[in-house]
């Protein structure tokens, strides 16, 4: 058991963890956080995804060790609701939800990969949300508000 110490959302946080016990549950359950959330917990479907350091992660599986002395960003801190993030803002106005499980994992791998590529065209969007898996089957209403964002950003 070690302490880990991290900011999360822009506040400092310290977990007592074992080392290999993943992000995902010193976030949910050491810290209350309601996202990212637990789906696969093989890093297969996304829902657990966070931006460590500005990249995308699956914290699922990875180690509560590899955030110490990090930032870790979850859909809370990308915006507020005052002022959500284009990306929030987008996937209101576009009806997104469904059930709602997944979008953390779309949202928080779309944002970093507009952050590194303000004008990613479809196919590269698409590249780079490859693996995140929806079950409501909204593939194409996320695309559009992924578009209204990245329209909105430019």
């Amino acid at each position: 058991m070690a302490t880990y110490r991290f900011t999360v959302d822009g506040k400092r946080v310290s977990v007592d963890a074992q080392p290999e016990m993943p992000l995902l549950y010193a976030l949910r359950d050491d810290l209350g956080l309601n996202n990212p959330h637990f789906g696969c917990g093989l890093a297969q479907c996304g829902a657990c995804t966070v931006h460590l350091d500005g990249e995308p992660v699956r914290s699922c599986v990875l180690p509560v060790s590899a955030a110490a002395n990090k930032k870790v960003t979850t859909i809370a801190g990308l915006g507020t609701p005052d002022k959500p993030h284009p990306l929030q803002a987008a996937y209101v106005a576009e009806g997104v939800p469904q059930c709602g499980y997944c979008i953390n994992g779309w949202v928080m791998t779309a944002a970093a990969a507009l952050k590194k590529n303000p004008k990613a065209s479809d196919a590269e969007m698409r590249d780079a949300l490859a693996g995140l898996k929806c079950r409501c089957g909204t593939h194409v209403a996320i695309m559009r508000a992924i578009k209204r964002a990245q329209n909105e950003m430019v």
